[in-house]
Formats: C-alpha cells, structure tokens, sequence
C-alpha cells in the first residue's frame, strides 16, 4: 500500500502517520519527491481501513499495491534512483559505458584496455575474475589474482572496477571492488542475492536468460529487502527460438523496467549477441531505448581470448560505437 502526502505536510505530521503505521507492525518506507513524498507500506495492511486513511487532512490518496515487489517498484519510489559509484552516476539522466574484457587473463592485456576505453570514455572497467562456464573445461577465470590485477589497473586508471561475484564465501576479496555484479546464472541465487543485500557495494543484477522482468524484479527485491537499494538492472538478452545470435536482446524491456521501476537499467549488447558486428547496432539502439547506460566487452585481441573472443571488441571497434553513442544521447537530449 502507498499513501501520498498532500503538499504542505509538516514532518511532525508525517512522522506521527509513520510511527501509527509502524505501530500496526508495517514497514515504513519515505520517498521524498519533488513534489509529493510517498509513504510505502510493507506488511500485512489488510486491517488498515482505506477509508479512514484517506479522510486524514494531510493525506491525498491511497493506493493498494498488488505486485510482489514492493522496494523496487515505481509506485513506492516515483524518482528515479541514481546509483552513484565513486563519482560516476547511472540513472536520473545520468549515463555511463562499462567496458573492458570478458575476463582477466594477464596485467599487460588487462591495463592496455583499461587505459583504451577510459580514453574513448568508458566511466568503469569490467573484468571477469571468477568466470562461470557452461564446460568445466573451459577457463574458469584467474580469481584472486585476476581481482589483484583489476585493482592494479584501477590504480593506474582511475577506473571503478565491476566484477562477478559468484559465491559469498569469496567476498573478502571483493573487499575493494566497486560494483559487484550478479551474473545471469546467479540471478535466482537467493541466498547469494540476500549476503550481497546486506553490503553496502552497488549491484550490478543481470537477468537471467529465461526470466521475467517481474522475476528479475523480484530478485532486486531480495537484495533491497536485505538493505541494500544500490541496485543497477542489467538487460542481456534472453532465450528464444532464434539461434544466429547467441541470445536475444530484449529492447522493450529497457522502457518496460522504467515504467514498473525507479531502478537504473543498463544494457549488455554483447552477451546479447555473441557477435562483434552487430554490437555497435545494439548499442546504439539501447542508447535511443533510454538505457541509462551498458556493458560492452572489450579486448585487445579479440581472436586470442581466453573467453568470448567473438562477442569482444577491439579498442578501435570500441572507441567508434562510444562516440557513435554519445551522438545519439546528445540527439536525444
């Protein structure tokens, strides 16, 4: 249920209606707009009388909300959240590109990238340590070192690092990393999305490849509820009938999450596709879906990779779509 304060209420009068519903055994939760602030009610509000509610002189409506997830949803938070990460913003008007490799593979491949798409304007650097592979043959990542070398090049780069995390038992090595990002096979992970809530590290949440966007709401859910609300949607393609790309990328739901959520959405073209060419495309067409930002994949030799050397661009390839973007987002603006 959400309650929405009339203009002019005082902050003694909102805070005696908040201690009254938190007295019926409800969570409270303020949002504070431009102008209106929304009280959310999280609990059992069957017993609360809407009646009685709405003739309160300070109240103006009173909405009961049937959707499962409650934090996340618009209704309940109607600005938009800004997730910032040591200076750079995404979402609220606030746009950034993550890049760099699918994963770490060595100091001078993963610096060299670093310095390159921080020149061509990328805001973070991504590096996978600990990589999920659907063989156990294939390479698993560097882990601790691979973490140690994405510090390296943050030091060197100036650059917030984003890197998967994929069990908790491992997060005092991810003590320094910026962003902690939840991969597509760990979307429905709760117990990993729960430990991951009760940091205070932003969250880079990517749905899964056979999920809804209600499902991967619910999962932001299970972090939020935990107590973190740094939450940053992911959008990496699904799974469909098609096969010539290696998944399918889903650009309704880019407008589609903005509508039931406050929370930033960004864009992974590259999973997305699985091939180079057509990453530019979708890039360029997730910027004009109002994404509030992506995550490209980037090496500097796209042929040798240890891991997804076909969806990865070169720098060059990389430097074109950034600029390529930033025309799109000034056209838009």
């Amino acid at each position: 249920m959400i309650a929405v304060l009339k203009e002019g209420t005082t902050p003694q009068q909102r805070e005696n209606l908040c201690e009254w519903f938190k007295s019926m055994g409800l969570e409270v939760n303020v949002s504070e707009g431009k102008y209106h602030c929304i009280i959310g009610l999280i609990g059992n509000t069957s017993e609360i009388d809407t009646g009685l509610l709405e003739s309160l002189s300070i109240i103006e409506s009173v909405t009961r909300i049937s959707d499962p997830f409650k934090k996340a949803n618009r209704k309940f938070h109607s600005e938009n959240t800004v997730v910032d990460i040591c200076g750079r913003k995404i979402g609220g008007g606030n746009f950034e590109i993550i890049a760099g490799p699918c994963a770490v593979e060595s100091e001078e491949q993963l610096t060299s990238i670093a310095k390159s798409v921080k020149a061509s304007g990328a805001g973070l650097l991504r590096g996978g340590a600990f990589k999920p592979r659907t063989s156990p043959y294939d390479f698993q990542g560097m882990h601790k070192e691979g973490i140690d070398l994405l510090l390296k090049a943050k030091k060197e780069t100036g650059l917030p690092i984003v890197t998967e995390i994929m069990n908790f038992n491992d997060i005092e090595l991810f003590e320094e990393v910026d962003v902690l990002q939840i991969g597509a096979r760990n979307m429905q992970n709760f117990e990993l999305l729960k430990e991951v809530g009760k940091t205070n590290k932003p969250i880079l949440l990517k749905r899964g490849l056979a999920n809804t966007l209600k499902e991967l709401l619910m999962s932001a859910e299970y972090i939020m509820a935990s107590g973190n609300e740094n939450v940053i949607l992911c959008e990496r393609g699904i799974r469909t009938i098609e096969t010539y790309t290696r998944n399918t990328l889903d650009l309704s739901a880019v407008p589609a999450l903005h509508e039931l959520s406050h929370l930033p959405v960004v864009v992974d073209p590259s999973h997305s596709t699985g091939i180079s060419r057509l990453v530019g495309s979708m890039a360029a067409a997730s910027a004009a879906a109002g994404a509030d930002g992506l995550i490209i994949e980037v090496h500097n030799n796209p042929e040798c990779a240890l891991c997804d050397g076909a969806q990865s661009l070169t720098p060059e390839q990389f430097d074109a779509v950034a600029k390529t973007v930033r025309k799109i987002r000034e056209a838009m603006s």
